[in-house]
């Protein structure tokens, strides 16, 4: 059985789908299919359906829901319901927890892919980290969980999915900056930093591509738009990081051309709230 989560919610076998349309059963495999392997405990589905306001029959429903979750995936499996009772959805004692026997999960994989590259970006080998990363990226096909409903746990598991996949572009762009690829990145850059005008890291990235261009004073129109932003949303200062590629570049220092020693490219602070 296939899981995606990186994008639409699907639980596929042989191109067959499992997961259902209503939202609420949908929102229940949706929380089993992001701790695939785990045991979820009954509160902790109640809280992800309900929040603060559970029906008395609660756990009632979630028990029907998960009679049809059997049940589908019964069908798309091509197995009897007690195996998918047993094997496939068990009911553990406290929670239930899906598995996906052989089948791939896709949050998994891009874990694993991002893990490499972060490794080969580490020893210097830039080719196979962007090799990586790019692959890591095709496994998306949208906003995480993009077509479910989220409560509390889904919304953190949704947020802690799309920041790892913006830390893998940031990556990416890094091994591909040591790649001497300064020119095909700033309008990629230029794309990130108005998505998140905050966002310290794309803003560095950025004005070092453009002062390794040649666009000197669009580096420096780069910094003073961040240092606004910092100072009229949040009444903060540049990190020193950035505060220290300004300064480089304001006196005009030939080694960031071309060399990355002492560029210090690990992330920054994170501004945007």
């Amino acid at each position: 059985m296939d899981i995606g989560i990186l994008g639409p919610l699907t639980v596929r076998s042989a191109g067959r789908e499992a997961a259902p349309t209503a939202p609420k059963p949908r929102q229940l495999l949706a929380l089993l299919a992001v701790r695939t392997g785990q045991v979820v405990p009954m509160e902790a589905l109640v809280d992800e359906l309900w929040e603060h306001d559970p029906p008395a029959s609660a756990v009632t429903v979630i028990q029907t829901y998960i009679v049809l979750l059997r049940r589908s995936l019964a069908a798309t499996l091509q197995l009897s319901t007690e195996h998918v009772a047993q094997h496939v959805l068990p009911y553990t004692g406290w929670g239930y927890q899906l598995s996906s026997g052989e089948g791939t999960h896709d949050a998994d994989s891009f874990a694993q892919l991002t893990d490499r590259g972060s490794r080969e970006l580490a020893d210097g080998d830039y080719h196979r980290a962007t090799m990586s990363f790019q692959r890591a990226a095709q496994l998306w096909r949208g906003p995480a969980l993009a077509d479910v409903r989220t409560g509390p746990q889904l919304l953190a598991h949704r947020t802690s999915l799309e920041e790892s996949r913006t830390v893998a572009v940031e990556q990416r762009i890094e091994a591909d900056l040591h790649l001497g690829r300064h020119h095909q990145l700033i309008g990629e850059l230029s794309g990130l930093v108005i998505q998140d005008p905050l966002h310290e890291r794309t803003h560095s990235l950025l004005m070092v591509s453009q002062y390794r261009s040649g666009r000197r004073a669009q580096a420096l129109e780069t910094f003073r738009k961040l240092h606004k932003n910092l100072r009229e949303e949040l009444g903060i200062e540049p990190s020193p990081h950035v505060a220290r590629i300004h300064q480089r570049i304001l006196s005009g220092d030939t080694s960031l051309l071309h060399s990355t020693e002492g560029l210090n490219l690990d992330p920054c602070r994170r501004s945007a709230a």
